[in-house]
């Protein structure tokens, strides 16, 4: 009888010994599979949280807790060729055409077109005396206020309108002896463009270009009538007449 329980206790022995390698085993592969499948999904987290997306594209409200801070596209620099510095005093960008040759009272440049250099117009070396002479003179009243009626009593006044600024100009480069209102500026010197100066003139408003400059009262960046001052840029010229003084 002892012998038959002796046996029976050691197959009991050996099946609960079985049992507990086969529960072993099954726990270690069930970890392993856990494993890989964790590795995978973090892999999977990390590549997205890597990608790169624009704020406008995934609103913080709706980006995954997993993600946390990842990296936005940065907005594209402009080149430094693109951005136009701002002057200290006119705002006026610099237009380099040639060296420097003289400044002062009456500043040069070389070649055939004027430079702006803050608010200062540089008259260029191949110019006519005469238009020197209007770029110089109109220097002097660059920082005078728009007056409606400036200028008309009197070359020299406080302050210009748009055809007392122009008149001021053609009387300085030894044309025009008394102003004149734009009405009569319409009917000025030779019909068309001139290849110094041109007068520009409609009924309500005259404007110039001086050797590639425009002289006028009205201020595109502020949009409105400021005085009289030199500008780079050119405006629509469609409702004005364009006369030229003879041989300029």
């Amino acid at each position: 009888m002892s012998i038959f329980v002796t046996l029976a206790s050691r197959r009991v022995h050996r099946l609960a010994f079985a049992f507990l390698i086969g529960l072993a085993l099954f726990t270690a592969s069930s970890a392993k599979a856990d494993t890989k499948r964790f590795i995978r999904h973090r892999v999977r987290t990390a590549r997205i949280a890597l990608q790169p997306f624009s704020q406008h594209q995934f609103p913080s409200s709706r980006l995954h807790p997993s993600l946390g801070v990842a990296y936005y596209a940065p907005h594209a620099i402009p080149r430094a060729s693109s951005v136009i510095a701002e002057e200290s005093n006119d705002e006026e960008p610099v237009r380099e055409v040639g060296p420097i040759q003289s400044s002062g009272s009456r500043p040069v440049v070389s070649g055939n077109r004027a430079v702006l250099r803050n608010g200062v117009a540089y008259a260029p070396s191949n110019a006519p005396e005469r238009v020197k002479s209007a770029i110089w003179a109109v220097n002097t009243i660059r920082r005078k206020p728009y007056i409606w009626g400036g200028g008309h009593g009197s070359f020299n006044d406080r302050g210009y309108d748009c055809s007392g600024t122009v008149s001021f100009a053609l009387h300085n480069a030894g044309l025009l002896s008394s102003p004149l209102p734009s009405s009569d500026l319409m009917r000025f010197g030779q019909s068309g463009r001139g290849r110094w100066i041109t007068v520009y003139a409609r009924h309500g408003h005259t404007f110039a270009t001086i050797a590639g400059l425009r002289l006028d009262t009205t201020d595109f960046r502020y949009g409105s009538d400021v005085g009289p001052r030199w500008h780079t840029d050119f405006r629509d010229n469609r409702g004005f007449v364009a006369n030229h003084p003879s041989g300029l």
